[in-house]
């Protein structure tokens, strides 16, 4: 129970940094403190997702793997991909409806690498541990280099990010519990001062070299600068995976069993959050107080996404399923009867 509701706790915990951090992109140019609030998250969460992934990965040779793999991921990818591109035809009022299969939509991106990620494990794992990670990090030091490579099938955040799954599927559950003390707590908590201090010194640090989507050039970075800038970067976000870790909870709360469903709040979540960049209540947001309001929205988001009736509701068009939906209107049912039904006069609890 320790170690899933671990995970459970700290996946819950990231899929709310992702939904924070998308809301609050829109202010990145305005308020000088949400734009390190933003490169500090964006150093660690990503990364700790996909480090995460690698993890529950080790499963990979198993018969049917891959053919589960591809109904949890490409159907659902190509099924929002479509949906998105029909509501931003009409939330953006798009004079033509853009409907390219291979150019993921936002935030869908990250279905389609994990799906890439599981693919490249049968090639890694060929050679032992820390020759994979070496070429593994060399190819997503290089592939910034190639300047047509970018968002079309991911290609750039799949390289760039598959050293974290990588290390990932060679972690198992001691190096976590390694984390799990009050010394490396404390540890922990200078390292991320220290990196929130580095982006305080060095303001102009362009946030899309976290996102790893951009090729060097794009980011203005030539020759060995690109490179060294990259590596430096990898070795924050690992740092900073390692500090998340350690105040993650590793007992049940009250938000574990949410956490099985960062899935349905990572593919649903753009759908408010496109919403709400485009309204008027965004431009009404003038003062960093005020964003307390955008922290609680995520955490309400969050929240209701990973609800039962939600799951129940969109498990069709995500996993292709109705268990949930049955599991939802049962239970639905029994509550009626409950409350409907009344109590048998001999019964002994009836003054209750």
């Amino acid at each position: 129970m320790t170690r899933h509701a671990f995970f459970d706790n700290a996946k819950f915990i990231l899929i709310f940094l992702v939904v924070f951090g998308h809301l609050i992109q829109s202010y990145i140019e305005d308020f000088y403190m949400v734009s390190i609030l933003y490169k500090v998250i964006y150093t660690f969460h990503m990364p700790a997702f996909i480090l995460i992934s690698g993890f529950f990965a080790k499963g990979f040779k198993e018969p049917g793997y891959i053919k589960k793999l591809s109904m949890k991921l490409l159907l659902p990818y190509f099924i929002f991909q479509l949906l998105y591109s029909v509501y931003y035809y009409f939330l953006l009022d798009r004079s033509t409806l853009v409907t390219d299969p291979f150019n993921p939509q936002w935030s869908l991106w990250f279905l389609i690498s994990l799906f890439f990620w599981n693919l490249m494990l049968f090639l890694y794992t060929k050679w032992k541990p820390l020759v994979a990670l070496t070429i593994a990090c060399g190819v997503a030091l290089l592939v910034g280099y190639v300047d047509w490579i970018g968002n079309y099938l991911s290609l750039s955040r799949t390289f760039v990010f598959f050293p974290f799954f990588l290390l990932g599927y060679y972690m198992d559950k001691r190096h976590f519990e390694k984390c799990w003390s009050w010394k490396p707590r404390i540890a922990a908590l200078m390292i991320m001062i220290t990196v929130t201090a580095f982006f305080i010194i060095f303001p102009d640090l362009n946030e899309k070299w976290l996102l790893g989507s951009k090729a060097y050039v794009e980011l203005g970075a030539f020759g060995l600068e690109g490179m060294l800038n990259r590596l430096f970067l990898f070795g924050i976000s690992l740092i900073m995976c390692y500090s998340f870790f350690s105040f993650v909870p590793t007992g049940k709360t009250f938000f574990t069993n949410l956490g099985r469903n960062t899935l349905y709040v990572y593919l649903l979540h753009g759908f408010f959050v496109r919403t709400f960049r485009v309204s008027e209540i965004k431009d009404e947001v003038q003062t960093v107080e005020n964003l307390v309001w955008i922290i609680l929205i995520s955490i309400f988001l969050t929240w209701f996404l990973s609800t039962k009736i939600v799951t129940a509701i969109f498990q069709p068009f995500i996993e292709l399923k109705i268990r949930r939906f049955k599991e939802f209107m049962v239970t639905g049912k029994e509550k009626i009867i409950f409350f409907i039904t009344p109590k048998h006069p001999h019964s002994k609890n009836k003054d209750l």
